[in-house]
């Protein structure tokens, strides 16, 4: 039943399911399945989500998507702006390229608590120019959820998190405070960095460093050309995950029930039945 949901999966999956991480390795391909997944896509085609129980935040890199749900919202967002989607009890949504060309974005999935898990579905979308921004010695972020620089985000987390996207010059450097409790990584999306000790072995793009306790990490671009990454941190929830699919909630019971509610459009999913997206 589960299959409806993703007609068609012509997007590509380069780094998935990382959370509740503990290692200061570079991660490759170990990932820890827990709660958070970072998904880099490559929109081609309509792309049809079922999803209950977490959220999604979608930031465009280049170009742009359209999205649209059963329940009638709809928009476009393009190049540095973010869809922040809190599913919640149950939400179906396609997303399609916005236009010609090549369309990419990065797409974090957030666990929500289990008290948290059956709210209505709400959206927070921030255009490019919207989203708070502020540079230090060569330094450049922009912040997207939490705090960097003094500058803090608008953006309503039901699980606290932080979402940083750094570019820096050659020869710059920056170190970020992140909560001790915290769990947290960094994608690099441009570039080559060193990250947590000047002796470090510059971690290239394409690649996750994944970071251990503490509370906070330095980050240096030795090199002649821009470094660019996000830096991603959230506080733990300490509960079980039981996963399946689009489906994230704490029991496999409760699998089996919302399984069941999508199947007999009950319980949430009243307006699948019948929903097409165009």
């Amino acid at each position: 039943m589960i299959s409806q949901c993703l007609l068609r999966l012509d997007f590509l999956i380069i780094l998935t399911e990382v959370l509740e991480l503990r290692s200061t390795d570079v991660l490759r391909k170990n990932y820890n399945k827990r709660t958070i997944f970072l998904m880099f896509l490559l929109y081609s085609s309509n792309v049809k989500f079922c999803f209950t129980g977490f959220e999604t935040v979608t930031y465009m890199l280049q170009g742009g998507i359209t999205h649209q749900d059963f329940a009638g919202h709809k928009g476009t967002i393009h190049t540095g702006d973010v869809q922040w989607m809190t599913a919640g009890r149950g939400i179906i949504h396609s997303e399609m390229p916005a236009g010609d060309g090549v369309n990419k974005g990065l797409q974090l999935w957030i666990n929500l608590s289990s008290q948290d898990k059956m709210i209505e579905p709400r959206y927070q979308e921030l255009l490019s120019e919207d989203i708070p921004s502020a540079e230090q010695d060569g330094a450049e972020v922009r912040v997207i959820a939490g705090e960097s620089m003094g500058v803090r985000s608008q953006v309503y987390t039901r699980t606290p998190t932080m979402y940083l996207d750094f570019s820096l010059r050659p020869r710059a450097q920056v170190h970020q405070h992140i909560p001790e409790s915290w769990n947290a990584f960094a994608y690099i999306i441009e570039g080559e960095g060193v990250f947590g000790y000047q002796n470090k072995i510059p971690i290239s793009a394409n690649h996750v460093v994944v970071l251990g306790p503490g509370d906070g990490v330095s980050v240096w671009n030795k090199s002649s050309k821009p470094l660019r990454f996000v830096l991603i941190a959230g506080r733990p929830l300490n509960e079980p995950v039981v996963q399946y699919g689009p489906f994230v909630m704490n029991t496999q019971a409760e699998i089996d029930q919302t399984i069941e509610d999508y199947h007999y459009s009950k319980n949430g999913f009243e307006m699948a039945k019948h929903w097409r997206s165009h």
